[in-house]
């Protein structure tokens, strides 16, 4: 069953945006406040900054993890294979 698209209006550093998304309103607003104290925490680290460069970083830092979570499920993949086999075979 696929889910179904809908709106969701977001307020990111200020500006609003519509996000059109098949994902829940809860996981929308989650993704939204953890974006906002990201923004925050950049913006007080580097007041200069301007919202593309913070936004800029963010997408930066967001790939960076995303590789990182891939590399690593990757490698528990890979233990997981050799693991199964290298056991021994039972029933000769």
């Amino acid at each position: 069953m696929t889910e179904q698209t809908h709106r969701f209006k977001a307020v990111i550093a200020g500006k609003t945006y519509t996000i059109v998304g098949q994902t829940s309103d809860e996981h929308m607003r989650a993704v939204t406040e953890v974006l906002n104290q990201q923004f925050t925490q950049l913006k007080q680290l580097s007041p200069n900054l301007s919202k593309e460069d913070a936004a800029i970083l963010m997408a930066f830092n967001a790939i960076s993890d995303q590789l990182k979570l891939a590399a690593a499920q990757d490698d528990a993949d890979q233990a997981q294979s050799a693991a199964t086999s290298d056991s021994p075979e039972t029933g000769e």
